[in-house]
């Protein structure tokens, strides 16, 4: 089985787009593998008030052929670009390195533009992935994107390989030596995500969504459908199972929780989560507001309780997932039998938290008894090495 291997980079937006380019661009050279291929895209915003395209053409007239304004699909509206890509009337040619360095150099005083992408290819990160939808980050080799945003750029700097794994094995193969030798000139890995990939798409596939939010096809399409169905069954039962359920704590309606004065405030969250879920064998992961909780079962199938926590304020969202090898199965719910299923819930103080926690733990406990079993008996045992991320 062939599984692509998606890794994100601490990438920081006070590092120059043209240093952390050339910093990829070396290590191709320094692991020995022959120049890539860059796949690029400068992108125009919508609307516009002023080119950077125009600005780069005056500079660069010799890349006229690359501009497109091609639709990327329907309905989107296609920005003015200089591209490689598919699209382009320049699709697949090269142009120099030293050209893309000039206007890597010039982002984003020179050249502000809304969105730009530098895909780095070889053939030794394997064949490029096809997904039911296009997704840049599912092309194996080095990408880098950078683009406008309201606080100022983003940036990020991902990778994708494919390695050969068999249903048995224990562990995935690690990336060939040169693969490896790129990967650490692109920095601190902050994490990885596993995607099994199906054999073919000569049929219809079912579409399972990573953590990344990328979409790709079922590498285990029957089990994916079966799941599908037991999700779906138990997000009908859920208002029961909430009404059932003996919950520990009555906590008020999101009505009432909404006329708390925003300065309430939980304090630290973390502590309460790993006290309350690290007994059932959770570890917990903290990012920028919104907590993982993971652990498997003896099936190797992951189960994760995710919540959005409030990146503005201070409420809640959570969900269940049950994670195997080519499927996924999720179910947003509640923190109690009065806050409502798939809104948003006010966490309030230290207390209140405190509460809403143990709520949580008593619903995924009966999750586990009911759903996780459920999804088991139809999928069976996941490969050891599996892990939806990391």
């Amino acid at each position: 089985m062939r599984v692509a291997l998606h890794t994100t980079f601490a990438a920081s937006r006070k590092e120059p787009l043209v240093a952390m380019m050339d910093r990829v661009h070396q290590g191709f050279i320094d692991a020995g593998i022959a120049e890539p291929f860059i796949r690029f895209n400068f992108g125009d915003g919508l609307p516009v008030t002023f080119s950077s395209v125009d600005r780069v053409l005056k500079r660069h007239p010799e890349l006229e052929r690359f501009v497109t304004e091609a639709v990327p699909a329907p309905q989107i509206p296609g920005a003015r670009r200089i591209s490689n890509g598919p699209m382009s009337p320049g699709a697949g040619e090269t142009v120099p390195y030293a050209t893309l360095q000039a206007i890597a150099a010039g982002v984003p005083r020179s050249f502000p533009f809304h969105s730009i992408a530098l895909h780095f290819y070889s053939p030794e990160f394997g064949e490029l992935i096809p997904t039911p939808t296009f997704f840049a980050s599912m092309m194996a080799g080095v990408l880098i994107t950078d683009s406008w945003w309201v606080n100022g750029r983003n940036r990020s700097l991902t990778a994708c390989t494919v390695v050969e794994a068999g249903p048995g094995d224990k562990k995935l193969p690690p990336p060939s030596p040169p693969i490896t030798a790129v990967l650490a000139a692109c920095g601190k890995v902050r994490k990885t995500v596993q995607a099994p990939l199906a054999d073919n798409f000569t049929a219809p596939v079912p579409a399972v969504r990573l953590p990344t939010g990328t979409a790709i096809a079922s590498a285990n399409p029957e089990v994916a459908i079966a799941v599908k169905a037991i999700a779906v069954k138990y997000r009908d039962r859920l208002p029961q199972i909430v009404s059932e359920l003996a919950w520990p704590h009555d906590l008020p309606d999101s009505s009432e929780m909404s006329r708390l004065p925003f300065d309430v405030t939980p304090g630290p969250k973390k502590p309460v989560l790993e006290r309350v879920f690290k007994p059932r064998g959770y570890t917990c992961r903290g990012d920028h507001g919104s907590f993982t909780l993971r652990r498997r079962t003896p099936a190797n199938l992951t189960l994760e309780l995710s919540m959005d926590v409030g990146t503005w304020g201070h409420t809640i969202l959570a969900m269940f997932k049950v994670w195997g090898l080519g499927f996924k199965a999720g179910l947003t719910i509640p923190a109690g039998r009065n806050t409502g299923i798939g809104s948003q819930y006010r966490v309030g103080d230290a207390e209140h938290w405190r509460k809403i926690v143990e709520n949580l733990g008593a619903l995924v406990a009966e999750l586990e008894r009911t759903l996780v079993p459920e999804i088991e008996g139809v999928a069976g045992p996941s490969p050891e090495w599996y892990k939806p991320e990391s």
